[in-house]
C-alpha cells in the first residue's frame, strides 16, 4: 500500500481549529498544557461570554417582541456553536481516535484508488472555500452596519447585549465594540469549521465506500490463488468501515441533530426579522447574508450524508447476485 495522508486534505481546517483552541497536538485530547489554558480561556472569554451577555439582556427587553426577535434569531446560533464546541473539546479523544483510524492499512488506496477518491477529496476541499463566501460578508455587514447606518453616533452595538458598565461612554463603548466584533468573527469561524471537519468524516466514510468498492470489482485481478485472500481483506475492510462509520455517528449525530432544528428556527426568525428592517439597508443585507449562510450549513450536512447514503447504496448494488458473478467470472 501507497501510503496516503487523509489529513492532508483537511489541512487548511485542522490550522484554523489549532488556532481556535479546538485542536490539541496529543493524540488523547486535552493534557494539562499551556494549549489548553489557551483553549479555556479563549473559549470561554469569546464565545461563552459572549452568548452569555446577550442571553441576559432578554430580561431586560422581553416586553418589546421586535427586541427580543432581534436578540434569538441570532443567539440560537450562537448558543448551538458553545454547545458543538463542548461536544468537540468533551469528545475530543474520540475524534483523535477516528483521525487516527485512518492511518490503518486497510483505509489506504493504493495508486490507482488514489486518482479514484480525488474527486470526491476536491469537492470538500471546494465547499470549504465556498462556505466561506456567504460567511464573510454577513461578518463585515454585523461589523459595520451601526457605522453605515449612523447609529454609532447613539452607541448603538452590533450586537443588543447586557453588560455591568455603561457602554454609552467612552472608552467602554469602544471596547465593547471590539469584542463583540472578535468575539463574533471567532465564534462564527470555530461554527465554520466545525462544520467542515464532521462533513470532512462524512467524506471520508463516502470515499472508504468507493475504495472498497474498487477492491471487491478487482477481487479476481491476481488469479485465483489471492482471491480468497482478497475476499477476506475486503470482508475486513467493510467491517472496519462499517465500526468508522459508527464512531463518526456517535461524534456529531447529536451536532447534526441541534443543526437541523436551530437553523430552522433562525431561519423563521430571520425572515421575520427582514419585515421589522428598511429595504436595501445594510441591516438587511446582513439578515439576508445571514440567511443564506444558515442555508448552506444544512446544505452541507445533507450534501455530504446524501454521498454516503450514495456510495454504501452502490455497494449493496455491486454486491448483488448478477454483479458478484460477474466479478468472480473476471
Amino acid at each position: 500500500m501507497a501510503k496516503f495522508d487523509w489529513e492532508l486534505t483537511i489541512k487548511a481546517n485542522i490550522v484554523s481549529m489549532k488556532l481556535l483552541g479546538l485542536w490539541p497536538k496529543s493524540v488523547k485530547g486535552y493534557r494539562r498544557d499551556l494549549y489548553s489554558v489557551y483553549s479555556l480561556l479563549s473559549l470561554n472569554l469569546l464565545i461563552n461570554g459572549h452568548v452569555f451577555f446577550q442571553t441576559l439582556n432578554i430580561f431586560f427587553v422581553y416586553t418589546d417582541i421586535a427586541a427580543v426577535t432581534a436578540i434569538i434569531f441570532v443567539i440560537l446560533t450562537e448558543i448551538l456553536t458553545a454547545v458543538k464546541v463542548y461536544y468537540f473539546v468533551r469528545n475530543m479523544k474520540q475524534l483523535k481516535q477516528i483521525m487516527e483510524t485512518l492511518k490503518e492499512e486497510s483505509f489506504l488506496p493504493d495508486t490507482q484508488q488514489k486518482i479514484l477518491v480525488q474527486p470526491g477529496l476536491n469537492l470538500w476541499k471546494f465547499t470549504y472555500i465556498v462556505y466561506h463566501f456567504p460567511v464573510l460578508p454577513t461578518l463585515t455587514a454585523w461589523a459595520i452596519y451601526p457605522i453605515t447606518d449612523g447609529s454609532v453616533q447613539e452607541y448603538r452595538l452590533p450586537f443588543s447585549a447586557w453588560y455591568p458598565f455603561n457602554t454609552k461612554i467612552s472608552p467602554y463603548y469602544e471596547l465593547t465594540y471590539v469584542y463583540q466584533i472578535v468575539s463574533v468573527w471567532f465564534l462564527a469561524i470555530a461554527c465554520l469549521n466545525m462544520d467542515t471537519l464532521v462533513a470532512a468524516l462524512m467524506m471520508y466514510v463516502s470515499r472508504q465506500c468507493e475504495i472498497l468498492c474498487d477492491r471487491v470489482k478487482n477481487l479476481g485481478s491476481e488469479g485465483v490463488d489471492k482471491y480468497g485472500q482478497r475476499l477476506l481483506e475486503c470482508i475486513i475492510h467493510h467491517k472496519k468501515i462499517l465500526s468508522f462509520s459508527t464512531d463518526c455517528n456517535k461524534f456529531f449525530d447529536k451536532i447534526v441533530l441541534g443543526q437541523f432544528i436551530t437553523s430552522a428556527l433562525t431561519l423563521a426568525l430571520t425572515m421575520f426579522q427582514l419585515t421589522l428592517v428598511a429595504p436595501l439597508s445594510s441591516e438587511s443585507y446582513s439578515l439576508l447574508f445571514y440567511s443564506f449562510s444558515m442555508t448552506t450549513e444544512i446544505f452541507l450536512y445533507c450534501w455530504f450524508g446524501n454521498e454516503v447514503e450514495l456510495k454504501v447504496s452502490k455497494i449493496f448494488n455491486f454486491l448483488g447476485i448478477s454483479g458478484f458473478v460477474k466479478c468472480v467470472r473476471s
